[in-house]
């Protein structure tokens, strides 16, 4: 049985992130200057636009780039900006192809610990730190992924009953809750005086 998932908050979306890890590796690597819903339903597009119900490494890895780029360029776009986003998911695939033979549930598969998990996840095309936390929580909080120290590893976002990130949003009023943490975040930023 699939996690539910609502991320993307669009039904069919949502429900190849309960049932596919690359889904949720890209949606994680769209969600940047992106609303969080836009960047989850951006894998469930990019399956359509490929005319297939799942995602796979190796065909998105092997798909010619400039179709790959125009695939997630049509209307409406897959990203704010998908010719760049079109280049890092090709990225994170041939990635996935060469460590992983293109299965990214080896990612988490055999870890010991959520510090060993992190270091794979930081490895990965695209995922910096923050990225690599958020989706540590993910995968703790609602895909069941939870090696020794994962919440540690995870930092803030892996605190229990927190609203910071998508590995908090289980439906639209959690979604609130994280988009009003982020605009706090954000006040609070701008309030701060410049460093001297």
């Amino acid at each position: 049985m699939s996690p539910e998932i609502r991320l993307a908050q669009q039904p069919e979306a949502d429900e190849l992130l309960g049932r596919s890890p690359l889904a949720d590796l890209i949606g994680m690597l769209l969600d940047q200057q992106v609303p969080m819903e836009w960047a989850f339903a951006g894998p469930y597009t990019i399956a359509q636009r490929l005319g297939a119900d799942d995602l796979d490494a190796h065909e998105i890895a092997a798909y010619d780039p400039e179709a790959f780029a125009g695939l997630l360029s049509a209307k409406p776009a897959v990203h704010r900006y998908p010719g760049s986003m079109a280049k890092r998911v090709q990225q994170l695939c041939q990635y996935l192809v060469d460590e992983y033979d293109g299965d990214p549930t080896a990612l988490w598969r055999d870890v010991a610990t959520g510090k060993e998990l992190l270091a794979r996840l930081n490895a990965l095309p695209g995922f910096g730190k923050q990225k690599s936390q958020i989706f540590l929580a993910l995968l703790g909080k609602q895909l069941g992924v939870r090696p020794q120290g994962w919440r540690e590893a995870a930092g803030s976002y892996g605190d229990e009953g927190s609203y910071r990130s998508a590995a908090d949003i289980t439906g639209p009023e959690s979604l609130a809750k994280v988009r009003a943490f982020k605009q706090q975040t954000k006040a609070a930023a701008k309030k701060k005086p410049p460093a001297k």
